[in-house]
């Protein structure tokens, strides 16, 4: 890293979400929801991979930095994998400080050319180590993640694409070039880039960048699974790879356990390790080797990466104008308790849109008594109508409400009080429609 410039979704969620695509109910069905079951990253394999980068950078002066034969060796021993597990991969050449540096980008067949999930990572050392935490720890489990999408022969609805940079110690140069010599076309078929820097810090924290709510949400959500609080990213915000991806506009999100600042008390208290100490005492430094590496938080990291990707590639999406809605009839009393009808999100990636339609049908001979709700799944309330409309007859509208900060999926509430006597009436249906 450049500082200087539910742990798993279960085979039944994966049934229910096939459900919801029509897809359940034959044997094929059962094996979809086998391959779309985010796997169990194997920790073993990911720390064979970094024993694998630890004896290049012992057979090549001790690093891996760019223009040094080190860093040549680690992209071809990722090449050799990748190419034997079935991707098609690039090298991309370029030029810094008077040294050919390289990419590697590796392209799993299928999915919709035209949505590109891409993951990525820096593979480059800094000249004083062997970078094994910096970041050969992010590399090797995208490696890892990418050799178990080819073990599952996963069929994902978006195109996958990961990437390992060159010369990001030195300024992001290698993913910089990677954006800057992209055609527009292709910028705009990226809909999302995961950055993975440093993520097995020996005193770790578990950070998750703020980029982009939906990827963001992800992340936050296989933690919370794991009872494990997170916090949001600030001390290498833009100052890794995913910088050129969002200067452009592409959606970003990711994670990182720490490098040189300091651990405080509070969040010893909830992650452990030791308050006082950096994240990474070794950051930059010739003892980041194999033994500057946490299993707990590599092996974490590690499984929310493919939890991140089966979840963003495989997942269906609602077509636009997707519409949920409840049509029972719910009696509202006179002058009395406040009455709800519920419809059900589910399938809705992130957090539900700024311009979430609210369809309101309420047959009542008076609605100057009625104040109406959206209750959101969480308990926020947003105010549709506060007794409007005096004696005019029922309410038959639809109200556009702004509800981004609102995770979409869940139980959505139409909540209606009468708070006069005399008129009564009942709701008669409820929808919600995301554009």
């Amino acid at each position: 890293m450049n500082l200087s410039v539910p742990r798993r979704v279960t085979a039944a969620a994966a049934l229910a979400a096939l459900a919801l695509a029509g897809l359940t109910g034959t044997s094929a069905a059962a094996g979809q929801a086998a391959a779309v079951t985010p796997p169990d990253i194997p920790l073993a394999n990911v720390k064979q991979h970094l024993a694998d980068l630890q004896s290049i950078a012992n057979a090549n002066g001790g690093n891996r930095a760019h223009g040094r034969t080190g860093y040549k060796a680690s992209i071809d021993f990722v090449k050799a994998k990748l190419d034997a597990a079935g991707y098609t991969t690039t090298l991309q050449t370029f030029t810094s400080s008077g040294a050919t540096g390289y990419n590697l980008i590796a392209d799993w067949p299928g999915g919709d050319p035209n949505q590109v999930l891409m993951t990525g990572a820096h593979l480059d050392s800094v000249t004083a180590g062997p970078g094994i935490n910096d970041n050969g720890s992010g590399s090797a489990a995208i490696l890892e993640t990418a050799l178990a999408v080819s073990r599952a022969q996963l069929q994902p609805t978006k195109h996958l694409r990961f990437a390992w940079w060159g010369a990001e110690e030195l300024g992001l140069i290698g993913s910089k070039y990677y954006v800057n010599n992209l055609p527009t076309t292709e910028r705009s078929k990226i809909s999302g880039y995961l950055n993975f820097d440093m993520i097995g810090s020996p005193n770790p924290g578990y950070f998750v960048y703020d980029d982009d709510p939906t990827l963001e949400q992800t992340f936050k959500d296989y933690f919370a699974g794991l009872g494990i609080p997170t916090e949001i990213e600030t001390e290498g915000d833009g100052r890794s790879d995913h910088a050129p991806f969002k200067n452009v506009g592409i959606p970003v999100g990711g994670l990182f356990s720490g490098a040189d600042y300091i651990k405080t008390a509070a969040q010893a208290q909830k992650w452990g390790g030791t308050s006082g100490q950096a994240f990474d005492r070794c950051y930059h430094a010739s003892c980041d080797t194999t033994a500057n590496i946490n299993d707990t938080a590599l092996d974490r990291n590690a499984d929310a990466i493919a939890y991140a990707i089966w979840s963003l590639s495989t997942g269906t999406t609602p077509p636009a104008g997707t519409v949920f809605e409840n049509t029972a009839d719910v009696a509202v009393p006179d002058n009395g308790a406040a009455v709800t009808s519920s419809v059900d999100v589910t399938g809705i990636t992130g957090n539900a849109p700024s311009t979430l339609k609210v369809g309101v049908d309420i047959v009542h001979t008076y609605i100057g008594d009625l104040v109406v709700d959206l209750v959101a799944p969480d308990g926020s309330v947003y105010n549709l109508s506060n007794r409007a409309g005096g004696s005019t007859d029922n309410i038959n509208t639809t109200y556009t409400v702004n509800a981004s900060s609102e995770v979409a999926n869940g139980t959505w509430k139409l909540r209606v009080q009468d708070k006069a006597s005399i008129d009564t009436g009942y709701i008669n249906g409820f929808k919600l429609t995301f554009p």
